[in-house]
């Protein structure tokens, strides 16, 4: 029979070693780190930190806008620039949420200030970059920017993918999202990845990406609605490792998204069969035709042209969808 010193101790053992599997995972077989388990279930975003902006009432729109943005090199010259800065601006308030590539900058300064010039005349939109801008030396790096009366952000799920080799030159930035307006029980939830791939190093980096793709779907919150969206330097029979997932489905096809008309070099991808929210519509934003510019205006602006696909604000693309599927009935 144990004393009861060493059934104490078992026991705690045993409280710890209960801990560290249900609150952390190993990742890696060389490189194994230990990395904080993220993220609220889908469905359920958690609450902003304490400090943030005040809940404003939703618009309530059928459907939403997503957009991938290179802006680059988004950085203090062109954000003072009096002519391009809002059109930076306009561009983002013509999305629900963007994913933006191309931030040159030490700290979140530069979108703070893009922020403000979004939000001018009375704009609802917020940023999400990852937590060690500013707190590390970075030199580039992703943002998302997203309309608050429309969608609410999970800040538990930001943060750039766990890459200890440092095979990706920019590392890819997950957020997850769901839609405001329906009951939380039927709103459109979806996880973005929004990745901006390096040229010199393609051919890995779409291949890496595919496992990042399937490490986010299976990350244990339940979510089937996984969006990669940004710059893949490639059309659509390029993707590599990427471009072999199952029923992968692209947004943007035959058709070139930079600002000189020369290649596909951005997109928005998903699972067709998972993400059944998608409407059928997307596009490229000529900034040529919609701004009245020059060539080498435009260029200012940015060498990409954004990309944007339209999704239901209701998960399964209807209403009442989820309250059938959790009766028993397939989705």
């Amino acid at each position: 029979m144990l004393k009861p010193p060493r059934l104490l101790l078992l026991a705690a053992i045993g409280l710890g070693a209960y801990y560290f599997v249900t609150h952390y995972r190993l990742e890696g077989l060389e490189n194994i780190e230990v990395q904080p388990l993220g993220g609220s279930p889908a469905g359920s975003p958690s609450p902003d930190p304490p400090g943030a902006a005040p809940q404003i009432a939703p618009k309530k729109k059928p459907t939403i806008r997503i957009a991938t943005a290179n802006l680059g090199p988004l950085d203090r010259r062109k954000l003072d620039d009096r002519n391009i800065a809002p059109l930076l601006g306009e561009i983002i308030r013509r999305y629900d949420v963007v994913a933006v590539q191309d931030v040159r900058g030490q700290s979140q300064g530069l979108v703070l200030d893009l922020l403000e010039i979004v939000n001018q005349g009375g704009g609802t939109y917020d940023f999400a970059i990852d937590r060690r801008v500013g707190r590390e030396p970075v030199e580039t790096y992703a943002a998302y920017f997203f309309d608050r009366a429309v969608v609410e952000i999970d800040r538990t799920t930001v943060g750039e993918v766990n890459d200890p080799a440092d095979q990706f030159l920019h590392k890819p930035l997950v957020a997850a999202f769901r839609v405001r307006g329906p009951r939380p029980e039927e709103a459109f939830t979806f996880t973005l990845i929004n990745v901006q791939v390096d040229p010199a190093q393609a051919e890995l980096e779409l291949d890496l990406l595919a496992g990042v793709f399937r490490a986010v779907r299976g990350d244990g919150r339940g979510e089937d609605d996984v969006i990669v969206l940004g710059s893949l330097g490639t059309d659509e029979q390029g993707l590599g490792g990427l471009g072999r997932i199952a029923h992968l489905m692209w947004s943007v096809a035959g058709r070139p998204t930079t600002t000189l008309g020369t290649r596909l070099a951005d997109n928005i991808l998903f699972d067709s069969q998972a993400t059944t929210e998608f409407v059928g519509r997307s596009g490229v934003l000529d900034l040529i035709q919609e701004f009245d510019l020059t060539i080498r205006q435009a260029i200012e602006v940015s060498d990409h042209l954004p990309v944007w696909a339209e999704f239901s604000s209701y998960e399964g693309g209807q209403v009442g969808r989820i309250a059938e599927a959790n009766s028993g009935a397939a989705r």
